[in-house]
């Protein structure tokens, strides 16, 4: 299997020369920018996430994905994740499966159960349901994507489908992930219901997470799976720059305030500074660095998990635009060449 290479976005509200905020609406139109540069360069991948902030103010992810699905030509396009405890899936799926006849083959979900409650006022849920509304829409979601005729009941619904038919139908079923941030419940849930593994990374070390890789293939084995479908991807925070040094600076700079703000809107205490610059060195889980130094941490990684696809952040704090397409078509000429010799 090729080792897929890209990037993921959750949207980055730009700031103006003032030190204030631009307008949100900015920030979607980068990341439609971001993703057809990213297909030109060559790049495998384009996550895009879901958060409700005004720094990151990508809520809609299924929106963007219809839009990138029409602009781009090789590109494979994802939610990265789509917090389906509080989404309707039947919706998430019409969405996307609308987008794959734009773009047949191209189109895949993450369903995560997201990273905060911020999504359960906002849409009217009670938080105490959390893992029950994620556990039944993921098993509607799969009923749907499995079949166009769907009879299927689940706690999250008053009333049961019957017979329904759900329309459109993409060419071929949607591929998808679940997406954890560690849980090795979510692990063994994955193993379960047969799907592909999404890990959201941002701290650790790479002989931590490949504990959970391991811990993955060994179930899936055990369940009697085909081996070939056990993938795993890895999201994480990254950044890539001609030269290290560049790369460090620029990056602690945006990466720090994205985490200062972001923490704020969820009135969660924020890291330090310095303890995020920890994360930057060869045990830690942030790949920042030249286009060399990316390339010999991912295949580094990739020797101790196995994993098949891995995504970088790159775009945080209000980096400025021009930095994040740079580092794009750094990593799509520079980084994934070198990948592509050994895989």
């Amino acid at each position: 299997m090729t080792f897929e290479l890209g990037v993921y976005s959750f949207g980055n509200t730009p700031r103006l020369p003032d030190g204030s905020r631009g307008p949100t609406a900015q920030a979607i139109r980068d990341v439609l920018e971001a993703i057809k540069l990213a297909d030109e360069v060559g790049l495998d991948f384009f996550g895009v996430g879901e958060h409700h902030m005004r720094a990151m103010p990508l809520s809609s992810p299924t929106s963007v994905i219809n839009a990138a699905a029409a602009a781009t030509h090789r590109i494979k396009l994802s939610t990265t994740v789509t917090v389906l405890s509080t989404d309707d899936p039947v919706r998430v799926f019409q969405q996307l499966a609308t987008a794959a006849s734009l773009a047949p083959g191209r189109i895949e979900l993450v369903a995560g159960r997201g990273s905060s409650t911020i999504t359960f006022p906002l849409f009217d849920h009670d938080e105490h349901d959390y893992d029950m509304l994620y556990a039944s829409k993921l098993g509607l979601l799969m009923a749907v994507n499995a079949d166009e005729n769907i009879t299927w009941r689940g706690p999250h619904r008053r009333r049961p489908l019957e017979d329904v038919t759900v329309f459109p139908r993409p060419e071929e079923p949607l591929k998808i992930w679940l997406g954890t941030g560690g849980s090795p419940e979510s692990v063994y849930r994955a193993v379960e219901l047969g799907l592909p593994l999404f890990l959201g990374v941002l701290g650790g070390t790479p002989e931590h997470w490949a504990r959970y890789g391991h811990a993955y293939r060994a179930a899936w084995a055990e369940a009697g799976h085909p081996a070939e479908r056990a993938d795993i991807a890895v999201s994480m925070h990254g950044f890539v720059a001609e030269s290290g040094t560049q790369a460090r600076s620029t990056y602690l700079e945006y990466e720090h305030r994205m985490m200062a703000e972001g923490m704020a809107e969820l009135g969660r205490p924020a890291p330090s500074r310095a303890g995020r610059a920890a994360n930057y060195g060869p045990d830690g889980m942030v790949f920042v660095g030249s286009p060399d130094e990316i390339a010999d941490r991912i295949l580094h990684l990739h020797g101790l998990l196995g994993h098949t696809r891995q995504i970088l952040q790159m775009d945080v704090g209000g980096m400025p635009q021009r930095d994040f397409l740079r580092a794009i078509e750094l990593l799509g000429t520079k980084v994934l060449p070198q990948l592509r010799a050994v895989h």
